[in-house]
């Protein structure tokens, strides 16, 4: 049996395809070549799962920002914060952890008890602790995402809470001399501080991210001196897809 999993999100497109419990396809595109190349407008937003080369699935489960605005007659939307932590468990087989995720454009922190949601925390209101701002403060730098996320020592202070006057404060960094190992490390160190008053809401011994953040090492290493075990899940940024597809099958059976 095939179950189609789709994560619209707010930057990418993120879709898998499992079979018996095991994943076959995936693939992901930015979310204005979904709209623009995979669906049609016909007074709403209507999307061709043959182009997408998913029409053969018996199952088909949507979630993320998009699910509310396009016409998948053939779905069953979920919210976010359930299809992530369905995810997590189909990725790790733990019932018991936080979860942290952090999108292109909001963060999700949840609290998951033998494999129950008990509690989570939200930030959709501040680009400063997504992971657009990385991107962006990496363009300032001009460095890929993969080089800054491995400088973590000795980051340079920056104390702006706001993701626009951040890049401001970056630049007077970067005429003040600082090495770009240290002003690499101190947008990674920016981010986790925004990021800890979230996590700091629940007790728990062990962490797992999803998202892009995820792939970012010098975050996970600061994050590993609060928890006990910091596991990065191997497909962070299909989590939300992988979650729709195992849910569709646990509901299934």
């Amino acid at each position: 049996m095939k179950v189609l999993g789709i994560d619209l999100g707010s930057r990418e497109v993120k879709v898998i395809v499992m079979n018996k419990n095991n994943i076959i396809d995936q693939f992901k595109v930015s979310t204005m070549s979904f709209y623009r190349d995979y669906c049609n407008f016909a007074g709403r937003i209507i999307v061709d799962k043959d182009k997408l080369d998913v029409s053969q699935t018996k199952i088909k489960i949507s979630t993320g920002y998009g699910k509310n605005n396009t016409d998948l007659k053939e779905f069953e939307p979920i919210n976010e914060i359930k299809a992530h932590t369905y995810g997590a468990i189909y990725q790790t087989g733990l019932k018991n952890f936080i979860l942290l995720d952090v999108g292109g454009q909001d963060v999700k922190a949840v609290k998951v008890e033998k494999g129950l949601i008990t509690d989570l925390e939200l930030n959709e209101k501040c680009a400063a602790s997504c992971g657009r701002y990385l991107e962006n403060m990496a363009n300032v730098l001009e460095v890929s995402l993969t080089e800054m996320s491995n400088y973590y020592q000795d980051p340079v202070e920056l104390n702006s809470t706001c993701a626009v006057f951040s890049e401001s404060e970056l630049i007077g960094k970067i005429a003040e001399g600082a090495q770009i190992e240290r002003l690499c490390a101190g947008v990674n160190y920016s981010m986790y501080k925004r990021l800890r008053p979230l996590l700091t809401q629940f007790k728990g011994r062990r962490l797992i991210i999803s998202g892009g953040v995820a792939y970012n090492q010098a975050i996970t290493r600061y994050l590993e001196t609060d928890y006990d075990q910091v596991i990065a899940l191997d497909k962070p940024q299909f989590n939300g897809a992988i979650g729709c597809c195992y849910y569709g099958l646990l509901m299934d059976n």
